[in-house]
């Protein structure tokens, strides 16, 4: 008989590692747009320094922004572990069915 799944407001081992993991990205994300707000509140001029190919601070920086968040959400989507579905690991179902394969 499959296990029951685990109740929405009990958190599981992998749900813990996905909610902590989440909250780190969050927290190099929030420093990094940070210190884009702080230099635009109270350096603006520094913003205006030409940095790469006639580009200027203010771009360059935002387009890192955006880099970042993209390669921090494809971080977070291959380092998130997988709840098992019906009490059983991924690897015991893929193992099985590899198995069940090589018999016939």
């Amino acid at each position: 008989m499959p296990t029951p799944l685990p109740k929405a407001d009990v958190p599981t081992a992998a749900r813990q590692y996905n909610s902590r993991l989440g909250i780190v990205l969050f927290v190099i994300y929030l420093v990094l747009y940070a210190g884009f707000v702080f230099i635009n509140a109270f350096d603006a001029e520094r913003m205006e320094t030409v940095v790469v190919a006639g580009l200027n601070l203010a771009i360059v920086y935002g387009f890192g922004l955006i880099i970042a968040a993209i390669l921090m959400a494809l971080l977070y989507g291959v380092m998130c572990r997988n709840e098992p579905i019906d009490g059983t690991s991924s690897s015991e179902l893929s193992s099985g069915e590899t198995n069940e394969g090589a018999s016939r």
